[in-house]
């Protein structure tokens, strides 16, 4: 992709979209567009997708009952992907069909662990079916102007279960990465099916979640997603949990009573697969039109879920790189920091995950925690570092006020953490944890006249 596109705007970006696709297709790709927060995020995350390759952008996996009852939404999102010169490749499964398609030839079928007993009946319904269902994707996204290319064959080499009860379902054995490769070169996103081969021919049933983890393990790309239904992971009150960063909330997480089986399985199939891929793969767990919100956004619209960093505790500046947090902060802030800052400043406590790349650093007022200073490095925003550092620096820190300035982009983060605040001329400032009216109003007076530490512009 060319570096005139990387800097477009939303705007310019959808005005070059308009001018070769139909009208139904220009309104979607409009409101994806208008769900995003702004330019600067967008260009942001295409230069990271743009930078690993065309054939390293994503690996998508789209549930059957995703193409029975959401094609339009997923047209939509992949044909913007494409305008903007992004090649997914597309993995379908087509549980629901073969379903269906198996209950129509009145043939049973039975499920052991969750897999399917493919029997040479469920076989043959089965190839059927995926073809079927590979090119009723394949022939919708052409309508709308997307090049495709409809792999049912030739990828996945696989050899038989370990479990002979299981019949005709395979296990990758091997990936052949060329049909993909060729596709993506001449334009075209591919559609695979998963079916897999013995090397003696015969076909195999494989798990569509199994090909894609396989997949993804081989291609080492910079995302993978699931489209869901449910749009991501849910928690206990059935709400969506935007983001896990499994070195922080793994293991907590996994023993939690209200996590289903499903959701539970498909936890320890990402950390699977995250822990054999680099440390800048992730895995979105999303809705179809939800999609470009999700890849183009720090908040995103779904579940990010990222291996993730650990959070260290400091108790002094002497243990702290501090080139490394001055470095992050005047980057974010655009700001110089005061040369005296780590000399002049006595530390209370500090949250740095491991690799520097979100920090908070906290004083002491009057007893009472002061959050000094809370930063998430650009290149780090959207991948849930920020939320764990907070959700540590508040577990050790019940009671805590800081300020921000009117502009901060944060200040939205803020206000939904924050037990209280109040407006000043030049800084909102903020608190938790605080109910005496005498120490929120000592606070208040100290944040006020605390000298500015981020001063000339840079």
């Amino acid at each position: 992709m060319s570096d005139s596109i990387i800097k477009n705007s939303a705007k310019e970006t959808t005005l070059n979209y308009q001018s070769s696709h139909s009208p139904q297709i220009k309104d979607t790709i409009i409101q994806l567009l208008s769900n995003l927060a702004n330019p600067k995020e967008i260009d942001q995350y295409l230069k990271r997708f743009v930078n690993a390759g065309q054939t390293h952008f994503a690996v998508i996996k789209v549930g059957g009952a995703i193409l029975d009852n959401d094609l339009d939404n997923l047209c939509s999102s992949l044909a913007f992907l494409q305008q903007i010169g992004l090649f997914p490749i597309i993995v379908h499964g087509a549980g629901p069909q073969l379903n269906q398609n198996l209950a129509k030839a009145n043939v049973e079928s039975e499920f052991i662990e969750g897999q399917r007993v493919t029997t040479c009946e469920v076989l043959n319904i089965a190839k059927k079916t995926f073809i079927q269902q590979n090119l009723t994707l394949a022939n919708k996204l052409q309508a709308t102007g997307v090049k495709t290319a409809s792999i049912t064959s030739g990828v996945f080499q696989a050899s038989k279960a370990k479990n002979t009860e299981l019949g005709y379902v395979g296990e990758v054995s091997d990936i052949n990465l060329e049909p993909i490769q060729t596709a993506i070169q001449g334009g075209a996103i591919p559609i695979l099916s998963s079916l897999g081969e013995t090397i003696t021919g015969q076909t195999l049933n494989i798990n569509a979640d199994i090909a894609t983890n396989q997949l993804a393990i081989k291609i080492k790309p910079y995302k993978i997603i699931f489209l869901t239904g449910t749009g991501g992971l849910l928690d206990q009150n059935g709400e969506i949990i935007s983001s896990l960063n499994l070195v922080t909330d793994y293991t907590h997480l996994i023993q939690q009573d209200w996590l289903n089986g499903g959701m539970k399985l498909k936890i320890k199939q990402v950390a699977e697969i995250l822990s054999q891929l680099p440390a800048t793969a992730s895995v979105s767990i999303t809705k179809p039109a939800h999609l470009a919100k999700e890849l183009f956004t720090h908040k995103g619209s779904g579940t990010l879920i990222r291996k993730g960093e650990s959070v260290m505790q400091h108790e002094s500046m002497e243990t702290i790189k501090t080139k490394k947090i001055k470095s992050i902060l005047e980057s974010s802030f655009n700001k110089k920091l005061n040369e005296d800052y780590f000399d002049t400043t006595l530390l209370h406590q500090g949250f740095i995950t491991y690799c520097y790349r979100a920090a908070a650093l906290v004083t002491m007022n009057n007893n009472i925690p002061y959050l000094d200073k809370f930063v998430v490095s650009e290149e780090a925003k959207g991948e849930g570092l920020g939320k764990a550092v907070w959700e540590k620096l508040v577990a050790k820190n019940p009671r805590l006020f800081w300020r921000s300035k009117p502009e901060n982009n944060i200040n939205q983060f803020y206000f939904k953490h924050a037990s209280g605040h109040v407006k000043t001329n030049g800084w909102i400032i903020f608190w938790i944890g605080l109910t005496d009216f005498k120490e929120i109003e000592s606070c208040i007076d100290y944040a006020v006249n605390k000298p500015a530490t981020l001063n000339e512009s840079i």
